[in-house]
């Protein structure tokens, strides 16, 4: 500990070094008491003399002859680091300045410095001393002449409360960089917070409010009165786009679409990215009509040709859209709960894409009874070949050069218990969208086998769809069904659509190569309605081409479908594969593609599907017969095909 001594006479500077050098008088442990009364039970500290008989050891000393020497010595001091802890000043020091100026030049240069005035003169009372160089709780006095032990008491008393103060102050200093630091956290908290909340309610591609943000929002909008309108919009030909062009190309036409989105939906609308091509819009609206309006408003603007990565694209979509009254007063059309509003505004789209590119449909109630029907036949479907609900049908192929049957193909019928027979139009879709298409395929499958087993060499053909083609592991599944039941695989046929392949093409090519090598036969289905058909026939192993039966009836009517049949049965011709006309009813028909060179026919003309039984009777005599079917013994049909009598 530091004291600075400023006193002129040389006498008192003796006393003060006998005063820190020498033992205390008797008077000590009174001056502990007091100091500790003072200042408090820390006042003397661990360096304090303990008894009568130690010294003052502890303290540095430094002795000034006038005022103006000790206020240089205590700007040598702090600037070395190493303050006075307390001062000892004599009021009159002539020459120079006096001990009042003396200590407030101290105080102004060093705050922290307890002052203890030493005089045995009153020419300045406390109060005066303490204006100039307090505060006074850092200003004290002693009376000359002065008791050693009142010295060194005072000394190790302000000393150890000078320490006290300075670690005081830096905790408190390290208390306000900590204050300093938790503020600076708890900002960065909730700054992160904040960043968090928007990332959990927007898209990350779009920077769009996301499913969640757009079901908070219509949740809210459920609660205030006045109509408005949800709207599910869905991108025309994205999948193409992400096929032929890759992902980024499809991430940027989803930000290009959304921004179109924002600039052409009505003030005040909510324009939410729900995933995939998927997006959500919400806004007030006065009727119906006028929610349409702006619905159609919108798909045109997406109608527009956009750059993406230097590719032209064809921008397009579809909506469907449901208009609700808020604050508990039901819909247009039903009820407010938000899934609800959303599940209705779905149904619409899904109609409004069966309806074709670019459509807006209205929500009404006839939708929604159309997904309970799809619902009910489902679960029938999911029962119906326990319950031996489902039977096949079997309609012949015949060779163009003479009346026989070469083949079958089997087509599956359901009687319901609760429609009766249904068309495979109505429940081979439903049964496509969902895993049960594979269970009832397999049944098919088996069926069919099971019966060609008895017919005498001609083949059955079986359709696939798109999922079961793109079934894992779909080449050993069909041939450990050949296997099974004993068949040859050149007695199968595998029917598939251009649907089926082109949506793997790389995929699908390697499928039917294995396919053919195995010995199956593969039929192209529906042929002419599909994507790039002549890319599809020239690239995968085919044996045959099936003209649609939309063009075999539009022959005798429009030339083009007369000139796309005429084409097809040339083309495959050319490739050496064979063309299986379906749907022939007519005479006409008949003469008509024999002349164009059709290898098979098949329709109704000849036979409509008929059950096992008659099947295998048609098989075993190679000719058609029965009451409503054609006969060779039919001079006509004799005729048409070339044949002697």
């Amino acid at each position: 500990m530091r004291i600075l001594i400023v006193d002129d006479e040389p006498a008192m500077r003796d006393s003060y070094r006998r005063s820190f050098a020498g033992p205390r008088s008797s008077t000590g442990e009174a001056l502990d008491a007091m100091a500790v009364e003072l200042f408090g039970n820390d006042a003397l500290g661990d360096d304090a003399p303990p008894g009568p008989d130690a010294n003052a050891s502890a303290f540095a000393l430094t002795y000034c002859d006038q005022g103006l020497d000790a206020v240089a010595a205590v700007e040598r001091a702090l600037a070395e680091g190493a303050p006075f802890t307390v001062a000892f000043i004599d009021v009159r020091m002539p020459p120079g300045i006096d001990g009042r100026e003396t200590a407030r030049r101290i105080r102004a240069l060093d705050p922290e410095i307890n002052l203890v005035i030493v005089t045995g003169f009153s020419d300045f009372s406390p109060i005066e001393i303490s204006k100039v160089a307090g505060p006074a709780d850092k200003i004290f006095y002693i009376a000359k002449p002065f008791e050693v032990a009142e010295i060194l008491q005072t000394a190790t008393a302000l000393a150890q409360r000078w320490q006290n103060d300075r670690d005081l102050a830096a905790a408190r200093d390290l208390l306000a960089a900590q204050v300093v630091q938790l503020e600076e956290q708890a900002a960065e908290l909730a700054a992160n917070e904040s960043r968090a909340i928007h990332l959990a309610m927007h898209d990350s591609l779009t920077d769009a409010p996301n499913r969640l943000a757009f079901l908070r929002a219509l949740a809210a909008r459920t609660r205030s009165e006045g109509l408005f309108a949800t709207v599910m919009i869905d991108l025309d030909r994205f999948k193409l786009v992400n096929d032929t062009l890759g992902h980024l190309a499809g991430d940027a036409l989803i930000r290009e679409i959304c921004a179109i989105l924002n600039r052409s939906t009505p003030d005040g609308a909510l324009v939410a990215r729900l995933g995939g091509d998927e997006f959500g819009i919400l806004f007030d609206t006065s009727s119906e009509a006028a929610a349409v309006m702006a619905c159609e408003l919108i798909v045109a603007a997406c109608s527009v040709t956009l750059q993406v990565f230097g590719n032209s694209v064809q921008g397009g979509a579809s909506a469907g859209v449901v208009v609700t009254a808020g604050a508990g007063a039901g819909t247009v059309t039903g009820g407010s709960d938000p899934v609800d509003v959303i599940r209705r505004s779905d149904l619409a789209l899904n109609d409004a894409k069966r309806g074709g590119r670019g459509i807006v449909r209205l929500f009404d109630e006839s939708m929604d009874e159309g997904i309970r029907f799809r619902r009910r036949v489902e679960g029938g479907l999911s029962q119906a070949i326990a319950r031996g609900e489902l039977s096949l049908a079997y309609q012949p192929i015949v060779s163009r050069d003479a009346i026989e049957v070469v083949g079958f193909e089997a087509l599956v019928r359901w009687n319901t218990s609760e429609y009766g027979l249904m068309s495979p139009a109505t429940f081979i879709p439903i049964a496509e969208e969902s895993n049960l298409i594979h269970e009832l395929g397999d049944w098919v499958l088996h069926e069919a086998l099971d019966v060609l087993k008895q017919w005498p060499g001609q083949y059955v053909s079986v359709n696939f769809s798109p999922r079961q083609f793109r079934r894992h592991n779909f080449v050993g599944h069909i041939m450990e069904s050949v296997q099974r039941a004993g068949i040859a695989p050149a007695r199968l046929q595998i029917e598939i659509t251009e649907t089926a392949i082109f949506d793997d093409a790389e995929r699908a090519a390697e499928t039917l190569y294995k396919l053919r090598q195995m010995g199956f036969r593969i039929a192209l289905d529906d042929f002419g309605t599909g994507y790039s058909s002549l890319y599809n026939i020239r690239k995968f192993a085919l044996d045959c081409l099936k003209i649609d039966k939309s063009f075999i009836d539009g022959m005798g009517r429009e030339r083009e479908s007369a000139a796309i049949v005429h084409s097809i049965i040339h083309l495959g011709r050319a490739l050496g594969l064979g063309v299986i006309a379906e749907g022939v009813e007519t005479e006409a028909q008949v003469q008509a593609l024999r002349l164009a060179g059709a290898s098979h026919l098949q329709g109704y003309y000849f036979s409509r599907p008929v059950g096992a039984d008659d099947a295998l009777a048609m098989a075993q005599g190679r000719i058609l017969s029965g009451k409503d079917d054609v006969s060779n013994d039919d001079p006509t049909i004799r005729q048409t095909f070339g044949l002697r009598s």
